[in-house]
């Protein structure tokens, strides 16, 4: 059991709300730069507050258990509170958790979520008028449930008073930020240093790997039709369209898939679409039609039978399993 640590005379205290099967990684990645900074710094810089739910220990995705100070709802008023969320959010995400942020940032705490706490945020509404960010696996589906919020694909995005992150390392890179703002950039790097961490991120660099790293793959035509593809899964563009995109025929890039992904165009572009419908399923409360027409299906019963012939089961099985 990791157990709890810092001091209540420390400079910055920092509250994390630990949401049930929060990502262990992001969380360990923001809490270490913290104990490192008072170690170089030889002071109590920072100090860090665990809550759960129930108050009893919180108990990440991977089964890890982190000792806390009591209920989430019980929470003092901190500088800077943050929410780490991990795997089905919109499951965990309590009407005590939204009061409780409310009345946290009502009282002068800056708000932040790693991971996906962003949508617990979104849905307190404390996130209205400031840019976000999300896990890119939760892009899609909390840009559907949430339009009218400012939100990108970034690595974090610090606006004002509200922090976010895109979870796994990039909350490491958030807090080095947060450490050159309390302290100075020298303390941030030999944080990193001690943490072999051989360069700092910047927040608006790519979450996921580049295509060419992600796929195995190097030829330039391939990669720029894929990438067409994941612009454009909504409203799918025809095997024509795509080819002529990226300077090709029809047949040249049908030749082109075969050769290095053993699918035919169509057939790789169906299962992009798929991918993105099963998540939109199982982490978001959005209408199966809705579901359906957000990933490019012109009916809910095509997109079924598409779904059945990939997975093995119906959108409505799927969500029920996942659920």
């Amino acid at each position: 059991m990791i157990q709890k640590t810092g001091s209540n005379n420390a400079k910055h205290s920092i509250g994390f709300c630990l949401v049930p099967e929060f990502s262990a990684l992001a969380f360990i990645s923001a809490i270490e730069p913290l104990r490192i900074a008072n170690r170089l710094s030889n002071e109590q810089l920072y100090s860090w507050h665990c809550f759960s739910i129930d108050g009893l220990p919180a108990v990440s995705s991977a089964g890890i258990e982190v000792s806390v100070e009591g209920k989430i709802a019980d929470m003092p008023v901190f500088p800077i509170v943050f929410t780490c969320g991990g795997i089905d959010i919109q499951k965990h995400t309590s009407p005590q958790i939204i009061s409780t942020l409310r009345r946290l940032a009502s009282h002068g705490s800056d708000i932040g979520a790693i991971c996906t706490g962003a949508h617990v945020l979104a849905k307190a509404g404390l996130l209205n008028g400031y840019r976000c960010t999300i896990h890119w696996e939760n892009l899609s589906g909390f840009q559907e449930d949430f339009p009218d919020l400012d939100i990108t694909s970034e690595l974090f995005e610090i606006d004002r008073n509200r922090y976010t992150c895109a979870g796994g390392t990039s909350s490491l890179d958030m807090m080095l930020s947060l450490i050159t703002n309390h302290a100075n950039h020298e303390l941030a790097l030999a944080v990193a240093d001690q943490l072999i961490y051989h360069r700092i991120r910047e927040g608006n660099e790519r979450q996921r790997m580049e295509l060419r790293a992600r796929l195995g793959i190097s030829h330039p035509k391939l990669l720029a039709a894929i990438s067409c593809m994941e612009d454009n899964l909504e409203e799918p563009l025809s095997c024509s369209d795509l080819a002529t995109k990226v300077g090709l025929s029809t047949r040249q890039l049908e030749r082109l898939f075969q050769k290095y992904l053993k699918f035919s165009p169509t057939r790789y572009y169906l299962g992009l679409r798929l991918d993105r419908a099963r998540y939109l399923l199982t982490q978001t409360s959005l209408p199966i039609i809705e579901v359906a027409l957000a990933c490019g299906f012109v009916s809910a019963s095509h997109f079924s039978k598409c779904h059945r012939e990939h997975f093995g089961r119906t959108p409505s099985d799927e969500r029920r399993v996942r659920h």
